[in-house]
């Protein structure tokens, strides 16, 4: 089997390449309860907020995935990308309470005469605030909302070296995709075999762009780095990449330290991330610091896969988090079942007990 042959999906779930073993939930050891209690979402929903839309020819008919939180209007919005058996799309659904959803259709769709995007393209993130604990409110550079927007060359699941650009809009309907401005043969070695999840951040005068990338070999490994812009056209990738790196054998994220989110609390600057240990378990994970560039992993599993039979007892992966009322609301990726037949759907938990 070729390394075009095998999607990330099927490398993870089918577990090729994965050492026998598993991690436990608590792999790392937790730090002081202070420091860390406002990071904290440890109370899951248990049930998908939003799943496959089984709808025979819709663009989110076999799973939804990668979700990405903002509010606008009073309301809050929630960007996916949906899978239909050919490829990514992205979808946007509105919510008043952030469990219920209501689908608005596609956002972002693929072009068959692009290609670059003729059979993917996944956005995912806006430029938004990046406090931590706020409803996400967008910002705008020189009139226009920003999207960040990855895609893969072939059909298929994730499939082939993906490319990041951006997209912009004036209304949040009409988007207008620009070029590629992160392509991974530009990049060094640890990002060569493609690009995953952009993430947009505005600070001060710089804009960051955080994603994460695979190695090229067959059995590859993700790490997490980013790219900073003044003006969002001319991208430098930092020289201290990866900013977050596989951990050590036996850890939760040894094999994939991927998805960033990003935001600032209290001072400080958070990342959240997901881990693919050596199991094959796909598990939520943060890492902090005192600016954009620098961050230490806080040793802790946010977000644990559950029991067997269970939304996400194979993956609780790639974080989104939105604040209202006083209460953070950690969104994800959650998948359970055996490969290829899983579940694949959006979950949440939450900072406080369900009530």
């Amino acid at each position: 089997m070729t390394l075009q042959s095998v999607s990330r999906r099927a490398l993870i779930g089918g577990g090729m390449g994965l050492v026998g073993g598993s991690i436990a939930s608590r792999a790392f050891a937790s730090p002081s309860a202070d420091r860390f209690a406002a990071l904290r979402t440890p109370y899951k929903f248990n049930r998908l907020v939003l799943g496959g839309s089984k709808v025979p020819g819709s663009f989110d008919e076999k799973a939804v995935d990668c979700p990405f939180v903002f509010s606008h209007g009073g309301r809050f919005y929630l960007t996916y990308v949906g899978f239909d058996g050919i490829g990514y799309q992205t979808g946007i659904a509105v919510s008043d309470d952030l469990i219920h959803w209501e689908r608005q259709g596609v956002m972002l769709a693929r072009d068959p005469s692009d290609p670059v995007t003729r059979y993917n393209v996944a956005a995912a993130s806006i430029l938004r605030e990046t406090e931590l604990y706020s409803p996400g409110r967008l910002i705008k550079v020189g009139g226009r909302y920003v999207c960040a927007w990855h895609a893969y060359p072939s059909a298929g699941y994730e499939q082939g070296a993906a490319v990041i650009g951006l997209a912009f809009s004036t209304d949040l309907k009409t988007w207008h995709r620009g070029p590629p401005i992160l392509r991974p043969e530009d990049g060094a070695e640890w990002e060569r075999g493609g690009l995953y999840k952009p993430y947009l951040v505005k600070h001060r005068d710089t804009f960051y762009l955080y994603y994460n990338a695979k190695t090229a070999e067959k059995t590859w490994h993700e790490q997490t780095g980013v790219a900073t812009s003044r003006d969002l056209v001319t991208w430098q990738r930092h020289a201290g990449n990866p900013l977050i790196a596989n951990g050590a054998p036996g850890t939760p994220d040894a094999r994939f330290a991927s998805d960033p989110f990003v935001a600032t609390h209290r001072g400080e600057w958070a990342m959240y991330y997901f881990g693919l240990g050596t199991d094959g378990k796909a598990r939520e994970l943060v890492a902090t610091g005192p600016d954009p560039l620098h961050f230490r992993k806080t040793n802790e599993v946010l977000i644990d896969v559950g029991p067997k039979g269970s939304i996400d007892d194979d993956y609780a992966h790639k974080p989104a988090l939105v604040s209202h009322r006083g209460d953070l609301y950690h969104f994800y990726c959650a998948v359970g079942g055996p490969y290829p037949d899983e579940v694949r759907g959006i979950s949440v938990a939450l900072s406080r007990p369900w009530a």
